[in-house]
């Protein structure tokens, strides 16, 4: 596959990470109102609308500067608002509703790499549109899902942490919430994260990448090839 431009990675990666944050938003959304919270829909958050999902620095800025960079891609959205006291059992129920957002992830990834399938069946301009999409889409999803899934709060993985713990154990976990993303970005900025996030990542790529029709070293040159 031949180099790509700056302009062509920012259109191959817009579709994939714009889909990636609004469906696992909008699945926190749906999961609490089937748990009987309708904050989110009254609210206008259950939407496939990515404008009302997206944080101008975290969901625009921050990826746009590090995918132009090349380095690791990061980000976030507006968190969909839950009122825990609709809840009928509040522990159980904030972790099922954080559970929700990486297993769409998890569905979107495997909605990508059926779509590279279809990509890889067709020629042309759709052909490789539709191949680097959706191995971004792959990327992006999977990253986010394992990223999300860290046990630290106030990431989804924290969330289902604390309702799994009981007693003392959960409030004093809980008390780690005001230093969580702080503690994200020195994970970053040191490069520890990719550490810990990348021997997970790898494994479920290499898996998606069958479920996509890709060997692992495919996958891996056209992945190279959107983040330079």
């Amino acid at each position: 596959m031949e180099e790509l431009s700056f302009l062509q990675r920012i259109v191959v990666w817009i579709v994939p990470i714009l889909f990636a944050i609004t469906v696992h938003e909008t699945a926190h959304g749906w999961m609490a109102m089937r748990l009987g919270d309708p904050t989110a829909r009254m609210l206008g958050r259950l939407t496939l609308n990515p404008i009302k999902h997206i944080d101008p620095l975290g969901t625009v800025l921050v990826p746009g500067l590090l995918l132009l960079f090349g380095g690791f891609i990061f980000g976030w959205a507006k968190p969909v608002p839950v009122t825990w006291q609709n809840l009928k059992n509040p522990r159980r129920d904030m972790a099922l509703v954080a559970l929700a957002g990486p297993l769409a992830n998890l569905g979107m990834a495997l909605v990508w790499g059926m779509l590279i399938q279809v990509g890889l069946a067709l020629n042309g301009a759709a052909s490789a549109y539709l191949v680097y999409s959706g191995v971004a889409g792959v990327f992006i999803n999977t990253l986010l899902m394992v990223l999300n899934l860290l046990p630290l709060p106030p990431l989804d993985g924290g969330r289902v942490a604390s309702g799994l713990l009981r007693g003392k154990l959960a409030w004093h976990f809980d008390r780690l919430e005001p230093y969580g993303f702080p503690i994200l970005v020195i994970l970053l900025v040191t490069g520890l994260l990719g550490e810990i996030l990348w021997p997970v990542v790898s494994v479920m790529l290499s898996g998606l990448s069958a479920v996509a029709g890709l060997s692992s070293d495919s996958f891996q040159l056209l992945l190279y090839a959107l983040v330079g």
